[in-house]
């Protein structure tokens, strides 16, 4: 199955995700920050990744997805998790520059579809 990389701040999500995915038969690798994401990226070389919008900073995971398309990671699914557009009355959407991601999933995340988004993700990217 797949290797994905979660980048998220709260402790809990992560677990949730990690339980939900590695049911599926997947590998999980999990950072709480910009900085720790971006060595669990290099160490781990995930198959997806899985970011907060909302970490330590407002925009981290919108900086995290940036840096990694710089860093060459094109072809490397982005999945965001956020609660801003619920809570702030926000519309944040893909932008290939400012939100350079390859999906949304409001939170809290329903396992159901985490689990049909990945399965999505993954299998656009082996085509």
């Amino acid at each position: 199955m797949a290797k994905i990389l979660i980048v998220d701040d709260d402790p809990d999500m992560v677990e949730a995700g990690r339980y939900v995915l590695e049911k599926q038969g997947h590998t999980v690798a999990s950072a709480s920050n910009v900085e720790a994401g971006l060595k669990a990226l290099e160490a781990n070389a995930p198959d997806l990744l899985i970011l907060d919008v909302m970490m330590e900073e407002h925009d981290d995971g919108l900086v995290f997805a940036r840096a990694v398309r710089r860093k060459g990671h094109t072809d490397l699914p982005i999945l965001m998790l956020t609660s801003v557009n619920r809570a702030l009355g926000l519309n944040i959407g893909k932008d290939d520059e400012m939100v350079p991601v390859d999906e949304f999933v409001e939170k809290p995340v329903d396992p159901s579809v985490l689990v049909a988004k990945v399965t999505r993700l993954l299998a656009e990217k082996a085509r």
